[in-house]
């Protein structure tokens, strides 16, 4: 498999995205990159693996079915779903499914991810309205892990 040579700089925001379906891709992909991130695209569960573990990536978003006819055979998602938490602090998880409510916080916390996004919502809404989605959800929890990212820094910079 051929990886376009691509480098992530200090300040750049990549993104990585876990999508079978061609328009979703495209979509998501035209999104993230409006609103300023790089984004990288995994064509199967190996692919992702192998491009999570060498990028922190900022956002990751997911399909429910994944390179998979059922959720349960989803091997990407039962990979994040068992990463341990400090791996999966910094990644704010966004998985697409039919089954879900958007945004509903439940759902979310039973997939073990950050927000759940209804398909066929955003196909009646338009796929322009994940750009919003994401950048709520974005700001929701850099609002939510602000003291704990602040007391990091500290004790990394020895001011604690």
């Amino acid at each position: 498999m051929a990886y376009e040579l691509e480098f992530i700089g200090p300040n750049d925001k990549p993104a990585l995205l876990a999508l079978s379906t061609p328009e979703w891709l495209d979509a998501a992909r035209n999104v993230l990159a409006e609103i300023g991130y790089k984004v990288h695209a995994a064509s199967n569960h190996d692919d992702f693996t192998l491009r999570f573990g060498r990028i922190q990536y900022q956002v990751v978003i997911i399909e429910e079915l994944f390179a998979s006819s059922t959720p349960e055979e989803n091997l990407t998602l039962q990979y994040i779903q068992q990463m341990p938490m400090p791996q999966r602090r910094h990644t704010i998880f966004i998985l697409l499914g039919s089954s879900f409510s958007t945004l509903s916080a439940m759902q979310a916390f039973q997939q073990s991810v950050h927000a759940v996004v209804n398909r066929e919502e955003l196909g009646l809404l338009g796929a322009n309205i994940l750009g919003p989605i994401v950048q709520r959800i974005v700001g929701d929890n850099d609002l939510f892990f602000n003291v704990y990212r602040d007391t990091q820094l500290r004790i990394v910079q020895g001011k604690v």
